[in-house]
């Protein structure tokens, strides 16, 4: 691995240890964080699809929770948590 490739990805990490510490987040952050490119984030922004804050019209800001909730939004449940419902509800059923 090259002197280059390998200092990207130590300030990549640098980056994500100290942003898991915070709660309010701007663009480079959110860029590190969640692996999309800034184009996209930006993209993202315009179309309204990612919760934002912009204070004074100037610089975005974004809370790392609103964030966790938007990456974590239309979850998909696996196999085993769709049959173990249906079996709750074939139980309460019953009674």
């Amino acid at each position: 691995m090259e002197s280059h490739e390998l200092l990207q990805k130590l300030n990549r990490l640098e980056s994500l240890i100290i942003g898991t510490s915070k709660q309010i987040l701007n663009v480079d952050d959110v860029v590190n964080y969640t692996g999309f490119s800034k184009s996209y984030v930006y993209k993202l922004v315009h179309k309204n699809i990612l919760p934002y804050s912009k204070p004074n019209n100037r610089t975005l800001f974004f809370t790392k929770k609103e964030i966790d909730e938007w990456l974590l939004q239309n979850k998909s449940k696996s196999i085993s948590q769709i049959e173990q419902e249906a079996i709750n509800y074939t139980n309460s059923t019953k009674k």
